[in-house]
Order: C-alpha cells, then sequence, then structure tokens
C-alpha cells in the first residue's frame, strides 16, 4: 500500500506497507509492487522520490531495499513503539534532477521532528 502526500519538493511516494505472504515469497513480488508504486508516483503523481520506514533491525529488508536503490536518508529515534530506531530510507524520481532529496541527515531525529503532511 502506498500514498503520495507532501509539498513542494517533499511531494513524494511514500510506502506504507510491503508484505507478502511466505509461501509466496522468493518470487519477486514485492519488488514488482515497490516498482509498480514507484512508476505511479513518477510518472502520474510527479513526485520528487519516493520513501519508506523500515525497522533498523530488520536487516533483510533494508538489503532488499538497497538492491531497489534506496539509501537510508536517516535514522528516527525510537520510532517503533518508542523503543526501536527506525531508517527513513529514499529513492529519488526522475524529477529530483539534482537528488537533493537523498542526501543523507548528518545526525538522527525523534519521530516529533518528523512532518506529516
Amino acid at each position: 500500500m502506498g500514498k503520495v502526500e507532501g509539498q513542494g519538493e517533499s511531494w513524494h511516494g511514500h510506502v506504507t506497507a510491503v508484505t507478502v505472504a511466505p509461501e509466496f515469497r522468493r518470487q519477486q513480488l514485492a519488488k514488482k509492487l515497490m516498482n509498480l508504486l514507484e512508476d505511479i508516483s513518477d510518472k502520474i503523481d510527479k513526485a520528487y522520490f519516493v520513501d519508506l520506514f523500515v525497522r533498523a533491525s530488520n536487516t533483510p529488508a533494508i538489503k532488499m531495499y538497497e538492491k531497489l536503490d534506496y539509501v537510508i536518508y536517516r535514522r528516527v529515534l525510537r520510532y517503533y513503539s518508542g523503543e526501536e530506531d527506525g531508517l527513513d530510507m529514499r529513492k529519488a524520481l526522475s524529477r529530483d534532477v539534482d537528488k537533493k532529496s537523498i542526501i543523507p541527515l548528518k545526525r538522527p531525529v525523534t519521530p516529533d521532528e518528523l512532518e506529516y503532511d
């Protein structure tokens, strides 16, 4: 599931959730779903980037997103249940010619610093 949100250069596609049932994993279904959201965000919604949040401990998911050209934009301290850090990962789309949207922040942020447009 995904959506577009934000304004100005923060207009972006957001991956709300990607889940594939265990019996259907290893068939690149998550990759196909991600590509679909990216294409719609890029070509129809004219977004600057796509972002998602993932648990810092979820190494398999992080590796999958990195293979799809996502980068860690910032760490969000205690994002999950006030306990576990989350990683805000992003992928620049064609509208972001200079790829400004994926320049990593130098410091972690807290959940109250996130913008929810």
